[in-house]
Protein backbone atom coordinates (compact mmCIF):
# COMPACT_ATOMS: atom_id res chain seq x y z
CA UNK A 1 0.00 0.00 0.00
CA UNK A 2 2.10 3.14 -0.86
CA UNK A 3 0.58 7.11 -2.13
CA UNK A 4 2.47 7.11 -5.29
CA UNK A 5 -0.69 5.82 -7.17
CA UNK A 6 1.25 2.23 -6.68
CA UNK A 7 0.18 -0.56 -4.07
CA UNK A 8 1.34 -4.32 -2.98
CA UNK A 9 -2.02 -6.59 -3.37
CA UNK A 10 -2.88 -8.39 -0.35
CA UNK A 11 -1.48 -11.17 -1.38
CA UNK A 12 1.79 -9.50 -3.18
CA UNK A 13 0.44 -10.74 -6.65
CA UNK A 14 -3.62 -10.12 -8.15
CA UNK A 15 -3.54 -14.17 -9.34
CA UNK A 16 -2.90 -14.81 -5.52
CA UNK A 17 -6.11 -12.64 -3.85
CA UNK A 18 -8.36 -15.50 -3.59
CA UNK A 19 -5.69 -17.77 -1.97
CA UNK A 20 -5.07 -14.83 0.58
CA UNK A 21 -7.77 -15.47 3.52
CA UNK A 22 -6.28 -18.37 3.48
CA UNK A 23 -3.21 -18.17 3.60
CA UNK A 24 -3.43 -15.88 6.89
CA UNK A 25 -5.71 -18.73 8.56
CA UNK A 26 -2.14 -21.23 7.33
CA UNK A 27 -0.44 -17.80 9.42
CA UNK A 28 -2.40 -18.04 12.40
CA UNK A 29 -3.10 -14.32 11.29
CA UNK A 30 -6.90 -14.32 13.08
CA UNK A 31 -5.14 -15.17 16.19
CA UNK A 32 -2.68 -12.81 16.13
CA UNK A 33 -5.50 -9.84 15.00
CA UNK A 34 -7.98 -10.63 17.93
CA UNK A 35 -5.24 -10.11 20.06
CA UNK A 36 -4.82 -6.80 18.36
CA UNK A 37 -8.46 -5.51 18.96
CA UNK A 38 -8.28 -6.86 22.38
CA UNK A 39 -5.70 -4.56 23.22
CA UNK A 40 -7.43 -1.48 21.53
CA UNK A 41 -10.21 -2.23 24.61
CA UNK A 42 -12.46 -0.34 22.10
CA UNK A 43 -15.15 1.86 23.76
CA UNK A 44 -18.68 2.30 22.51
CA UNK A 45 -20.30 4.64 19.94
CA UNK A 46 -16.18 4.90 18.39
CA UNK A 47 -15.15 5.68 15.46
CA UNK A 48 -12.82 2.78 14.31
CA UNK A 49 -10.04 3.11 11.21
CA UNK A 50 -8.41 0.47 9.69
CA UNK A 51 -5.71 1.66 7.14
CA UNK A 52 -4.75 -1.31 4.40
CA UNK A 53 -7.84 -3.50 5.15
CA UNK A 54 -7.13 -5.61 2.35
CA UNK A 55 -10.05 -8.00 1.86
CA UNK A 56 -11.71 -6.73 5.09
CA UNK A 57 -11.09 -9.94 7.65
CA UNK A 58 -9.83 -7.32 10.16
CA UNK A 59 -12.45 -4.64 10.05
CA UNK A 60 -15.12 -7.58 9.87
CA UNK A 61 -13.54 -8.94 13.48
CA UNK A 62 -14.26 -5.67 14.79
CA UNK A 63 -17.82 -5.18 13.56
CA UNK A 64 -18.83 -8.45 14.79
CA UNK A 65 -17.52 -8.15 18.43
CA UNK A 66 -18.29 -4.60 18.78
CA UNK A 67 -21.58 -4.41 16.84
CA UNK A 68 -22.18 -0.34 17.87
CA UNK A 69 -18.99 1.19 16.55
CA UNK A 70 -18.60 2.79 12.82
CA UNK A 71 -16.19 0.84 10.88
CA UNK A 72 -13.95 2.30 7.79
CA UNK A 73 -11.88 0.27 5.91
CA UNK A 74 -9.37 2.03 3.52
CA UNK A 75 -7.06 0.66 0.97
CA UNK A 76 -6.17 0.96 -2.42
CA UNK A 77 -7.06 -2.10 -3.88
CA UNK A 78 -10.24 -2.47 -5.57
CA UNK A 79 -9.93 -6.23 -6.42
CA UNK A 80 -9.54 -6.59 -2.56
CA UNK A 81 -12.30 -4.42 -2.03
CA UNK A 82 -14.72 -6.19 -3.91
CA UNK A 83 -14.21 -9.26 -1.47
CA UNK A 84 -14.45 -7.15 1.55
CA UNK A 85 -17.45 -5.49 0.29
CA UNK A 86 -19.15 -9.20 -0.58
CA UNK A 87 -17.77 -10.42 2.85
CA UNK A 88 -19.56 -7.54 4.80
CA UNK A 89 -22.66 -7.73 3.03
CA UNK A 90 -22.73 -11.40 3.32
CA UNK A 91 -22.30 -11.07 6.90
CA UNK A 92 -24.88 -8.78 7.26
CA UNK A 93 -23.17 -5.90 8.74
CA UNK A 94 -22.16 -1.94 7.74
CA UNK A 95 -18.83 -1.64 7.16
CA UNK A 96 -18.03 1.47 4.90
CA UNK A 97 -14.48 0.35 2.67
CA UNK A 98 -13.18 2.93 0.87
CA UNK A 99 -10.31 3.17 -1.67
CA UNK A 100 -7.19 5.24 -0.92
CA UNK A 101 -3.82 5.58 0.43
CA UNK A 102 -1.91 5.47 3.64
CA UNK A 103 0.05 8.47 3.10
CA UNK A 104 -2.81 10.60 2.03
CA UNK A 105 -5.76 9.56 4.00
CA UNK A 106 -9.07 10.69 2.88
CA UNK A 107 -10.50 11.94 6.27
CA UNK A 108 -10.99 15.08 8.16
CA UNK A 109 -8.16 16.12 11.34
CA UNK A 110 -9.95 14.56 14.34
CA UNK A 111 -11.92 11.95 12.81
CA UNK A 112 -11.55 8.67 14.87
CA UNK A 113 -11.38 7.21 18.01
CA UNK A 114 -9.01 4.67 16.52
CA UNK A 115 -6.70 3.91 13.77
CA UNK A 116 -5.56 0.20 13.14
CA UNK A 117 -2.95 -1.25 10.73
CA UNK A 118 -2.56 -5.20 10.62
CA UNK A 119 0.02 -6.64 8.48
CA UNK A 120 0.38 -3.88 5.95
CA UNK A 121 3.35 -1.26 7.36
CA UNK A 122 5.60 -3.22 6.60
CA UNK A 123 5.58 -2.95 2.65
CA UNK A 124 5.89 0.66 3.04
CA UNK A 125 9.24 2.42 2.32
CA UNK A 126 10.53 4.80 4.63
CA UNK A 127 8.89 7.87 3.25
CA UNK A 128 5.88 5.87 2.85
CA UNK A 129 5.86 4.96 6.47
CA UNK A 130 6.48 8.34 7.73
CA UNK A 131 3.83 9.98 5.77
CA UNK A 132 1.66 7.43 6.61
CA UNK A 133 2.53 8.16 10.53
CA UNK A 134 1.93 11.37 10.31
CA UNK A 135 -1.83 11.33 8.54
CA UNK A 136 -2.78 8.33 11.62
CA UNK A 137 -1.93 11.20 13.67
CA UNK A 138 -3.75 13.57 11.78
CA UNK A 139 -6.93 11.79 11.80
CA UNK A 140 -7.11 10.64 14.63
CA UNK A 141 -8.98 12.78 17.66
CA UNK A 142 -7.20 14.06 20.86
CA UNK A 143 -6.73 11.43 23.48
CA UNK A 144 -7.31 8.89 20.49
CA UNK A 145 -5.82 5.35 19.98
CA UNK A 146 -3.37 3.83 17.02
CA UNK A 147 -2.64 0.52 17.31
CA UNK A 148 -0.75 -1.73 14.68
CA UNK A 149 0.38 -5.47 13.92
CA UNK A 150 2.95 -6.37 11.73
CA UNK A 151 6.37 -8.31 10.81
CA UNK A 152 9.30 -7.22 12.72
CA UNK A 153 13.25 -7.44 11.53
CA UNK A 154 14.53 -10.50 12.45
CA UNK A 155 17.59 -10.24 15.38
CA UNK A 156 19.38 -13.78 14.68
CA UNK A 157 20.95 -15.40 11.69
CA UNK A 158 18.18 -17.86 11.68
CA UNK A 159 15.47 -15.40 11.70
CA UNK A 160 17.20 -13.73 8.80
CA UNK A 161 17.46 -16.90 6.73
CA UNK A 162 13.98 -17.67 7.67
CA UNK A 163 12.06 -14.45 7.24
CA UNK A 164 13.54 -14.59 3.49
CA UNK A 165 11.13 -17.63 2.56
CA UNK A 166 8.52 -14.96 2.90
CA UNK A 167 9.70 -11.34 2.77
CA UNK A 168 13.08 -10.02 1.89
CA UNK A 169 15.32 -8.26 4.32
CA UNK A 170 15.29 -5.67 2.77
CA UNK A 171 11.52 -5.15 2.95
CA UNK A 172 11.97 -5.78 6.44
CA UNK A 173 15.29 -3.17 7.06
CA UNK A 174 12.97 -0.69 8.14
CA UNK A 175 10.95 -2.95 10.54
CA UNK A 176 12.69 -3.30 14.11
CA UNK A 177 10.86 -2.58 17.13
CA UNK A 178 12.98 0.62 17.71
CA UNK A 179 12.86 1.84 14.10
CA UNK A 180 8.94 1.59 14.30
CA UNK A 181 8.69 3.10 17.68
CA UNK A 182 11.32 6.20 16.69
CA UNK A 183 8.99 6.97 13.68
CA UNK A 184 5.79 6.73 15.36
CA UNK A 185 7.35 9.06 17.74
CA UNK A 186 8.82 11.74 14.94
CA UNK A 187 5.26 11.12 13.72
CA UNK A 188 3.78 12.94 16.30
CA UNK A 189 2.19 9.61 18.82
CA UNK A 190 2.79 10.28 22.18
CA UNK A 191 3.66 7.31 24.17
CA UNK A 192 4.98 4.94 21.43
CA UNK A 193 5.57 1.67 23.17
CA UNK A 194 5.83 -2.32 22.45
CA UNK A 195 2.88 -3.80 23.87
CA UNK A 196 3.47 -7.29 22.78
CA UNK A 197 5.58 -10.38 20.89
CA UNK A 198 4.38 -13.22 19.26
CA UNK A 199 5.55 -15.31 16.58
CA UNK A 200 3.46 -16.52 13.00
CA UNK A 201 4.84 -19.25 12.30
CA UNK A 202 8.78 -18.79 12.00
CA UNK A 203 7.84 -14.98 11.26
CA UNK A 204 8.32 -12.65 14.59
CA UNK A 205 5.48 -10.04 15.19
CA UNK A 206 5.24 -7.50 17.52
CA UNK A 207 2.37 -4.94 18.42
CA UNK A 208 2.46 -1.65 18.66
CA UNK A 209 0.46 1.37 20.11
CA UNK A 210 0.42 5.44 20.43
CA UNK A 211 -1.81 8.12 20.74
CA UNK A 212 -2.71 11.24 19.76
CA UNK A 213 -2.42 13.48 23.08
CA UNK A 214 -3.57 17.36 21.15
Amino acid sequence: MQSNNTYIPAAGSDWLLPLYDPMTKLLGLEKARRVLLDQAALRPLSRVLEIGSGTGSFSLLIKRRHPDVEVVGLDPDPKALVRARRKAERAGVSIQFDQGYSGSLPYAEGTFDYVFSSMMFHHLKLEEKEKTLREVRRVLKPGALFAMLDFKKPESTVGRLLGGLFHSNHVLKDNSENRILMLMTEAGLANARTVGRDTLLVWSIAYYQGTRNS
